[in-house]
């Protein structure tokens, strides 16, 4: 069916070839070409669905990493700004303070236990600092390094 689309009129297939494909198609069977090209056409059809289907998924599953990501990193008016297209208008702030985080030995640790005890360790140290920010007008961003 491509073929018989093609831009070279010399690549594309006689009748007799395309009538040679349908009666191989069909399998010897005597069937009218109109009802085999639309047979084709519509499978043709239900593959393309089943695929603009699929990437349709991929698509939406992409946006949602990254606007997780862009929530993230960003505060919440500045994201949905972002995300709309809007402007967003520089702040300013008379004190700003950027915090690094290292846990001295954490080779040593992360080697001497177990996988969930790594997590756990992790998950508790960093609850605690969400619970000290969250007393205080501060915005966090997350960001690891190896």
């Amino acid at each position: 069916m491509k073929q018989c689309w093609g831009e070279a009129p010399e690549r594309r297939p006689t009748f007799e070839e395309v009538f040679h494909k349908f009666k191989t198609i069909n399998k010897g069977k005597k069937t009218n070409i109109i009802d085999s090209m639309l047979r084709m056409l519509e499978q043709y059809s239900s593959n393309l669905e089943d695929l603009i289907r699929e990437r349709t998924e991929e698509l939406e599953i992409e946006k949602q990493k990254t606007e997780k990501l862009l929530s993230q990193m960003l505060p919440p008016s500045v994201a949905e700004a972002l995300k709309t297209g809007g402007t967003v208008e520089p702040e300013y702030f008379d004190q700003v303070t950027i915090y690094f985080s290292d846990i001295v030995g954490f080779t040593t640790i992360s080697a001497l236990s177990e996988p969930i005890e790594v997590v756990d360790l992790l998950n508790d140290l960093y609850t605690l600092f969400d619970a000290v920010l969250g007393n205080h007008d501060v915005y966090k961003v997350r960001r690891t390094w190896a």
